[in-house]
């Protein structure tokens, strides 16, 4: 009974104290042999505080029961001897600074590597270009210069029709009537905006527009090359049967000028694969954002000209739907290529001028913003993340959106702070 009792009491004494987290006892004597006394904190350094205040008044306790005879004459122990005996390890003080250490890059090695791709000629290589542009030679995901040299810097070319279109207000303003002759428009890109190629595409020859025949397109290209001395890429309308006609003819005509054929498809490749090695130029093999597709349209391009005569074109979706899937392949396709899969190891294209067709990009809605701004800046960061993906080559539309992409280009490669382009906007100088 007494046992019981005494549990008893013990227990509601615990109780008090997990209740009131303090208690004064009066009347009340210890007598044992040895005292346990165990703390619990959740904070080590308030558990520190209170174990050493503890071992003090302990201490104190000590030497006080001796100089009154209320205990035996014994050498109390020390402070250190206390602490030693608590069984909770002083838990380590919470650190005030980062330890510095080695940091090495998780460099890797690729087996595969992007062919380099020439597009034109200058006069010592038979053409007539002022200078010409090589794209490819990485080995390594874009951008990764730590892994690897970027040895060319990726390219833009000027978007060009052949005819008057529909485009979005920002855009006219930029061009004025420049819009209305393609030799100008071609001229003021190459001058004023500093591209590196100029993309003229023919759609005036579809038969469902105008019908234009190949005779008087080849003309206009002609005229083009004799009026800019970049590179040329040569689109014809997206017509299969005319293109089929139309490409053979601009490669016939810019013999030794080393120009991209746009494009070969894989419902129309073969005669634009003749034309390309019978007249040493490249070849813009376009697929409809299928990696799968990409490697059969090569196998097949690869039966005529090597890896150094063909671009590949993802197809380029604008910001929204489709995006991130179109990211994703280009960026599969630079992967792949590295890795080892020859059949994928050319340069990539995008024609990020396609950002335009997005409503967002042009649209008059106050609540997205003033559009001079709200449409280059959409064609801008969508060229921005495909530059991400491993695009060597950019077709673009507006001059605000090609100087900030190409200055971002110069920045990553190491050159000095790009300079403003305001004035394409309209706004400032």
């Amino acid at each position: 009974m007494k046992e019981d009792k005494e549990k008893g009491m013990l227990k509601n004494l615990m109780e008090l104290l997990d209740k009131y987290e303090e208690l004064t006892l009066e009347g009340v004597s210890l007598s044992a042999d040895e005292l346990e006394i165990n703390i619990k904190s959740s904070k080590a350094l308030q558990g520190k505080i209170i174990r050493e205040e503890l071992g003090k008044t302990l201490l104190e306790l000590g030497k006080a029961l001796i100089k009154g005879g209320l205990a035996e004459a014994i050498t109390p122990p020390t402070l250190t001897q206390i602490q030693s005996q608590i069984q909770q390890p002083l838990l380590p003080s919470k650190p005030l600074e980062l330890k510095e250490s080695d940091y090495k890059l998780p460099i890797k090695k690729y087996s595969g590597k992007i062919v380099e791709v020439t597009i034109g000629a200058t006069k010592e290589e038979g053409g007539t270009r002022g200078k010409k542009v090589i794209v490819g030679g990485e080995c390594m995901p874009a951008f990764h210069l730590f892994e690897g040299l970027q040895p060319y810097a990726p390219a833009i070319a000027g978007d060009v029709f052949d005819m008057p279109i529909s485009l979005p207000k920002p855009v006219k303003e930029c061009f004025g009537d420049a819009l209305q002759d393609p030799v100008e428009w071609s001229k003021l890109l190459v001058e004023k905006v500093g591209v590196d190629l100029i993309d003229l595409e023919l759609i005036s020859t579809d038969p469902y527009i105008k019908d234009t025949p190949v005779s008087e397109a080849v003309k206009l290209v002609e005229k083009v090359l004799q009026t800019v001395k970049v590179p040329i890429i040569v689109g014809g309308s997206g017509n299969p049967d005319k293109d089929a006609q139309l490409l053979p003819k601009v490669a016939e005509v810019c013999e030794g000028e080393r120009v991209v054929l746009s494009s070969a498809t894989l419902d129309m490749w073969e005669p634009v694969a003749l034309a390309a090695k019978k007249h040493n130029h490249v070849i813009l093999a376009w697929t409809s954002i299928d990696l799968n597709q990409a490697k059969e349209l090569n196998r097949k391009l690869l039966q005529y000209v090597p890896l150094n005569q063909i671009l590949i074109d993802p197809t380029s979706a604008a910001l929204g739907y489709g995006f991130e899937y179109a990211f994703t392949i280009m960026e599969r396709i630079r992967l792949a290529a590295i890795m080892g899969d020859n059949e994928l190891q050319c340069p990539q294209i995008s024609g990020t001028a396609n950002a335009w067709g997005a409503r967002e990009a042009w649209i008059k809605d106050p609540r997205l913003g003033p559009r001079e701004f709200r449409g280059p800046l959409w064609e801008t960061i969508g060229a921005l993340a495909y530059l991400l993906a491993g695009i060597d080559i950019f077709i673009m539309l507006h001059p605000a959106a090609i100087r900030t992409v190409k200055d971002v280009i110069g920045w990553l490669m190491g050159g000095k702070n790009p300079e403003t382009f305001s004035q394409w906007l309209g706004v400032g100088g």
